[in-house]
């Protein structure tokens, strides 16, 4: 239609309407040239044609091209680092307690955001949807995200160690082993690495995974059937597990000393490792240094972070003590562990394929 009737032509028509009745005031051209030059500028402010774009948003900038045909760039304007953070992870605690993370990223306009998480796999699940970059879990979660296809890379690992996570059972419970959880509830988060404790104890007792009822739940809710009485035991790791035994007086049934390495590992989104880093790195190297401290100091990480976590400070450095520390890159001998858990959990269809563990390790921590 624009081009039926056209400024141009409607330029056309007024010029000769003018010369047919001379005697019409002259504003009446006037008029009719404002009209067509109004529409002329209608028409191009509406062209698909843009020959330019420019604008911002609060963290990006669209970069000009003199190439039509190219993609416009989106540069950073300042960056983000979202992490996510569990009770279990207590150096990230520390970490954040501290604020030194952000005085270190503070020179390159980074700054920090922090979202706490009951366990690793809702921590994966947000990892995935993109709502954080960097987190800590122990070696199960990643596992099942890796099936699920998230995005990400290990970028580290932390020893964490063997006597911090285990399967307890009421001081007054009839189960003297592992292999009288035949038949029994037994509680534990789905995907985390207690799930992998379980399944190594029931293969060390002769037992089979479908043995036993497992029972899905979050250290919190975990913790409430256990104290009710509604499961027979429950799997679950420190800062939890130290808890509850001074809270209920549980036996511990088997740690996982011999069967799983417990170890926990620092994740990032591979976007953000490819995008950002540098800022990795930074954070990388806050995490060690925080690591370092805490190793040598359990009683002042008790009281640091006592009153954050809402565990007693005797609690916290009981755990503390049990576990190891470092931030440490990924070996082929940890790999190769990492793989042996994947390739178990594959083996009794808990995850739906095989995977490669090798093929998300980052290589720009070495």
């Amino acid at each position: 239609m624009l081009t039926k009737f056209s400024p141009f032509r409607l330029l056309e028509v007024g010029i000769t309407f003018v010369k047919k009745y001379q005697k019409q005031n002259i504003r009446t051209f006037s008029l009719l040239f404002t009209i067509g030059l109004s529409l002329t500028l209608f028409t191009s402010a509406c062209s698909p044609n843009i020959s330019e774009n420019s604008g911002t948003t609060p963290t990006a900038q669209i970069t000009k091209t003199t190439n039509s045909n190219q993609t416009p760039k989106v540069t950073n304007s300042s960056t983000v680092v979202r992490i996510g953070y569990q009770k279990a992870a207590t150096v990230l605690y520390a970490l954040k307690a501290k604020g030194e993370l952000e005085k270190a990223l503070q020179s390159s306009g980074t700054s920090v955001t922090w979202t706490e998480f009951p366990a690793g796999p809702p921590m994966l699940e947000a990892l995935n949807a993109g709502s954080i970059d960097f987190g800590y879990t122990g070696e199960a979660p990643p596992i099942f995200a890796q099936a699920a296809r998230t995005p990400f890379v290990y970028v580290a690992y932390d020893p964490y160690g063997p006597k911090a996570e285990a399967i307890l059972v009421h001081k007054d419970s009839s189960i003297k082993n592992v292999a009288d959880l035949k038949g029994k509830k037994v509680a534990f988060a789905k995907g985390a690495n207690v799930n992998y404790l379980v399944v190594k104890a029931l293969e060390k007792a002769g037992l089979k995974y479908t043995d036993i009822k497992p029972t899905f739940l979050a250290p919190a809710d975990g913790r409430a059937a256990f104290e009710g009485k509604n499961v027979d035991a429950w799997a679950v790791w420190d800062p939890y597990l130290a808890a509850a035994e001074k809270a209920t007086g549980a036996r511990t049934l088997t740690d996982a000393t011999g069967l799983a390495p417990n170890r926990g590992y620092y994740l990032a989104a591979k976007s953000f490792a490819d995008n950002n880093p540098a800022a990795l790195k930074t954070v990388l190297a806050g995490v060690t240094k925080v690591s370092d401290w805490a190793q040598k100091n359990p009683p002042q990480v008790a009281k640091l972070l006592s009153p954050v976590l809402g565990i007693d400070a005797a609690v916290l450095e009981a755990a503390e003590k049990r576990r190891e520390y470092g931030v440490l890159p990924l070996t082929e001998e940890i790999i190769t562990k990492q793989q042996e858990i994947a390739d178990t959990f594959y083996k009794i269809k808990l995850i739906p394929k095989q995977i490669k563990v090798k093929e998300i390790v980052w290589q720009g921590n070495k």
